[in-house]
């Protein structure tokens, strides 16, 4: 179940927000060795403050969480553009239909005890959730592509789930790895595509009031 969190809605889901943050923390600098800003163990940068709209995978059963992307407008400020300026020395894109998507994480905590192969397996299903929600959401506000920095890593988990991208600019080596920039199409085709690879059939965004019910039990809700 995929779930979308604007800014104004923050307030109403601390529990959530800090558990998503904890994540980040333990993914990007805990797991990766990113150069992350890690306070009281939480991650967050000044992206966060910038209206971000959040994706959530929760478990349907349980509502705990299972991983999330944040997406912020090309129009304002972004990480492709104020951060890794040196990936498109030609300029970042910079549109109304054209988002960015940063900070996609899976929750390490689901498959711990797992072997490889349950683990790798259960990472593509909650990325695949993901990037349906993505698509999804983008379709439903009139969004055309996603654009994103991401590393090999990532790379490889996108030709691994088969979600096809455009590298835009040039490749560069930062800090271990090379790091990418890239366009993402939304459309029914990608849709379609990434359905068919996690045997996704129906839409994956909640309707609204789905987070709300799913967490009333474990925190307050305003």
């Amino acid at each position: 179940m995929i779930v979308t969190i604007e800014s104004p809605d923050r307030a109403n889901y601390p529990d959530l927000i800090d558990e998503m943050y904890r994540m980040r923390a333990e993914v990007f600098s805990g797991r990766l060795g990113w150069e992350v800003t890690v306070t009281d163990g939480r991650e967050t940068d000044r992206f966060d403050d910038e209206d971000p709209l959040y994706l959530v995978s929760l478990d349907e059963t349980t509502g705990s969480l299972k991983g999330a992307v944040r997406l912020l407008p090309t129009t304002g400020p972004n990480m492709l553009r104020d951060v890794f300026q040196i990936l498109t020395p030609e300029g970042a894109p910079e549109s109304p239909l054209i988002w960015e998507s940063s900070r996609f994480a899976i929750n390490p905590g689901i498959f711990q005890g797992e072997d490889r192969v349950k683990a790798n397996h259960r990472v593509n299903a909650i990325t695949l959730e993901l990037l349906c929600g993505i698509v999804e959401v983008c379709q439903k506000s009139g969004i055309e592509h996603i654009v994103s920095v991401f590393d090999a890593r990532m790379a490889r988990i996108f030709r691994s789930v088969d979600c096809p991208f455009d590298v835009i600019g040039t490749p560069t080596r930062i800090g271990k790895t090379m790091t990418h920039a890239a366009l993402f199409e939304m459309s029914d085709g990608m849709r379609q595509r990434l359905g068919q690879v996690g045997g996704i059939d129906k839409p994956v965004l909640a309707s609204p009031g789905a987070l709300a019910m799913k967490l009333l039990p474990q925190q307050k809700v305003a």
